[in-house]
C-alpha cells in the first residue's frame, strides 16, 4: 500500500516545479529515558494527536539529527487500533518533520483515543506543521 504523497513537501502545486527544501536526517527514539525527558518538555495538543518537543543537550546525539518517538496508550484501543494510530503518526512525521522540524530536537507524537485513527490524514499533516511552528515560536 503506497502512502499518500504530501503535495507541499517537494512540489509547488501551482506550477508543478520542484522546490529546494532543506531536510534533515531523522532517527527513532527507543529508550524510555528519552521519552521521559520529552514528557517534561514543551507540549501541544492538536485534534488528532499530542506532540512533545525538546531541544537536546550537548551530551546527547549530534545536533543535525532529528529524533522522533511514537506512542499510544491502551486508551486508544486494542493492539490493532494502537498499531494503526502509530502507523498514521509515523507517516505524517515522515512527511512533515524532516522539512519543518529543527535539528537537535526530539519529538514525541502521542496518539489520542478515538481521534488519531479516524482523523483526516491531510488535516493531521497540517496540524503537525502548525504545531511545529507554535512549538518553535515561528509566526505563520
Amino acid at each position: 500500500m503506497t502512502p499518500p504523497m504530501d503535495p507541499n513537501a517537494s512540489r509547488n502545486a501551482d506550477t508543478g516545479v520542484s522546490l529546494a527544501v532543506s531536510t534533515f536526517e531523522t532517527s527513532v527514539l527507543k529508550k524510555r529515558a528519552d521519552f521521559l525527558k520529552a514528557a517534561k518538555a514543551r507540549r501541544l495538543v492538536t485534534n488528532g494527536f499530542l506532540i512533545q518537543a525538546r531541544p537536546r543537550s550537548e551530551e546527547e546525539p549530534p545536533a543535525p539529527l532529528i529524533r522522533i518517538g511514537y506512542t499510544c496508550s491502551k486508551k486508544v484501543g486494542n493492539a490493532v487500533a494502537r498499531n494503526r494510530a502509530k502507523r498514521r503518526l509515523r507517516e505524517i512525521a515522515r512527511l512533515v518533520i524532516p522539512h519543518h522540524g529543527n535539528p537537535g530536537w526530539d519529538y514525541v507524537l502521542i496518539g489520542r483515543a478515538g481521534k488519531t485513527a479516524d482523523h483526516p490524514f491531510d488535516q493531521m499533516q497540517q496540524n503537525l506543521r502548525d504545531a511545529l511552528l507554535k512549538l518553535h515560536g515561528a509566526k505563520k
